[in-house]
């Protein structure tokens, strides 16, 4: 039977492509008000392809014929070739062990001559894809906890790489896929053990471990008083308090110094304790005796509050833009090169004091519409592979968002993790363009039922 080949012309979701061309067109606007002065031609400076508002621009024209090339394509590839794309994904982050380039201390990027790829953030396409082929097999039983161990492992192993090449922040954005997860019917339980966890890791930052293990110890004392009728009809209950209370005080005790010491770089944990107003209470036994002597010495020492520098300087950005703004290419903060990494993780600190409370406003219900477009999308599909997968982009975007809008204004440490769409990098782009698409294919053919 002949089978119609993918058109351009076939309907496309429309609202998600102006979407996406909004907030990739206030991107570059932001990437250029960061590096743009006036004494400069603006049709010379903007073609020399030398500032990084102009490779941007090179980068939107690459991704918008990749795009289009997504969009011609039959929907089909992306089911058939899921588990290869993964294996490539995970064979390119071993390789940057090997031919990989250091940046900012973070082994993790390979350079292509025209640009650096770093397959950690290209990687989120092929675990997307490939936890949407999982879960969508006929075979799948994602109520037994073999399958959910398996769902858990493919979102997981890319987590040990990130890890491995000190890209902390990028590793946490793969727990996004737990929404995808969830929605498939993944039990609360662990959602909820989760979210305790976080709240305990917050506790840890603003108590010392001795305050929460009393802490702690009292909160189950009370919970077997009150609860001491339950227990007596049921012993298992009893056993349950003991071993969450257990859990909790290794968790303080022994994992979050882990973490702290092990896990998390030492400047790292040197940001997210200043974000609490705390000095780092494992600073000490996170360097030798030999670089803590230079530290602490006359001619070595710094001022604490160059510990959260950016951070400052991004708030006092975004607070001196006001209501309106003070215009664009007017802002002195970012005229006067106050803040780092601007046109990067800090790209929202140029359009707040450009435009202001309104404009910030204004790109967050762009996001917003984004988000809500994307789940109106993934709910109407009668494909379960492209419903995960609709819910993993939304879960991807809406992490990196969240956390860096959070990280410019001090309300979450700076890990580095890009604005979608917005800020510059040519692997940040390509990939949340890559992921749009695939899903706007996927719903030009959702009468299908694709697996």
């Amino acid at each position: 039977m002949y089978q119609k080949r993918p058109s351009i012309t076939q309907p496309k979701d429309r609202i998600l492509i102006l979407l996406y061309v909004a907030i990739a067109l206030i991107g570059l606007l932001c990437i250029f008000s960061v590096e743009y002065r006036g004494n400069e031609d603006v049709v010379k400076s903007f073609f020399a392809f030398k500032k990084n508002y102009s490779k941007q621009f090179v980068y939107l024209l690459a991704c918008s014929v990749i795009a289009t090339f997504i969009l011609l394509m039959d929907s089909k590839f992306f089911t058939a070739t899921p588990n290869l794309l993964y294996i490539f994904g995970i064979l390119l982050m071993i390789a940057t062990f090997v031919v990989g380039k250091t940046v900012n201390g973070s082994k993790s990027w390979i350079p292509l001559g025209f640009m650096n790829l770093q397959p950690v953030e290209t990687c989120k396409i092929f675990t997307a894809l490939a936890l949407a082929k999982y879960l969508s097999r006929s075979e799948t039983q994602f109520s037994k906890p073999n399958a959910q161990l398996i769902a858990s492992g493919i979102c997981l192993l890319p987590v040990l790489f990130s890890l491995l090449q000190n890209e902390t922040g990028l590793a946490l954005v793969y727990f996004s896929f737990l929404l995808p997860m969830y929605r498939e019917g993944f039990p609360p339980v662990y959602l909820v053990t989760g979210a305790s966890l976080g709240i305990l890791l917050i506790l840890t930052l603003l108590l010392t471990p001795e305050q929460l293990i009393i802490g702690l110890t009292l909160i189950g004392i009370a919970v077997v008083y009150f609860s001491k009728r339950k227990i007596k009809r049921n012993k298992n209950l009893l056993f349950m308090v003991v071993l969450i209370w257990l859990t909790s005080l290794f968790f303080v005790g022994i994992a979050v110094p882990f973490l702290f010491k092990h896990i998390f770089q030492s400047y790292q944990s040197d940001r997210i304790f200043s974000m609490v107003g705390r000095d780092n209470p494992y600073k000490i036994s996170l360097e030798s005796d030999t670089v803590a002597i230079a530290k602490t010495s006359s001619l070595a020492k710094k001022p604490a509050d160059n510990e959260n520098y950016n951070v400052k300087q991004s708030k006092i950005a975004i607070g001196s833009g006001g209501f309106l703004g003070k215009g664009f290419l007017k802002g002195t903060q970012t005229q006067g090169d106050f803040v780092p990494e601007q046109h990067t993780d800090f790209i929202f600190t140029s359009l707040g004091e450009s435009f202001g409370f309104v404009g910030s406003v204004v790109l967050m219900i762009l996001y917003l519409w984004l988000l809500l477009r994307i789940v109106f999308i993934a709910e109407r599909q009668r494909s379960a592979f492209s419903r995960v997968y609709a819910y993993s982009v939304a879960a991807i975007i809406f992490f990196h968002v969240a956390i860096n809008i959070c990280m410019t204004i001090g309300l979450a440490p700076v890990i580095g993790i890009t604005l979608p769409l917005m800020s510059y990098g040519g692997s940040s782009l390509l990939t949340f363009t890559i992921l749009i698409f695939i899903l706007i294919k996927l719903d030009t053919d959702r009468q299908m039922v694709l697996r």
